[in-house]
């Protein structure tokens, strides 16, 4: 059983595969045989070197209606903490 000496690759190898393998139209896994590396290998690149993603407008529209609903809650909440202080106080000042 023999193992391969670890390989390393040039930064504009590893950029080019990655940008070949997220625009082409056939299998990551193909790719990656064509190059001569590991699939594993190739979606690490693919993964470390290709452009974040843009957010998409449902993802936005979701995101924006998770604050308003938390601006909402933390309104109330903060309604509730503050009729609660004044009730303390009240009880408090009638027990004395």
């Amino acid at each position: 059983m023999s193992t391969k000496p670890y390989q390393r690759y040039p930064l504009e190898f590893k950029q080019s595969s990655a940008k070949l393998a997220s625009e082409s139209d056939q299998p990551v896994s193909q790719t990656a045989r064509e190059l001569g590396i590991t699939v594993n290998t190739l979606h690490n690149w693919v993964n470390q070197y290709s452009k974040p993603k843009e957010p998409t407008m449902q993802q936005t529209q979701r995101h924006n209606a998770e604050m308003q609903r938390l601006r909402k809650q933390l309104a109330r909440v903060t309604e509730e903490r503050d009729l609660l202080k004044k009730a303390a106080a009240y009880f408090a000042a009638e027990s004395q």
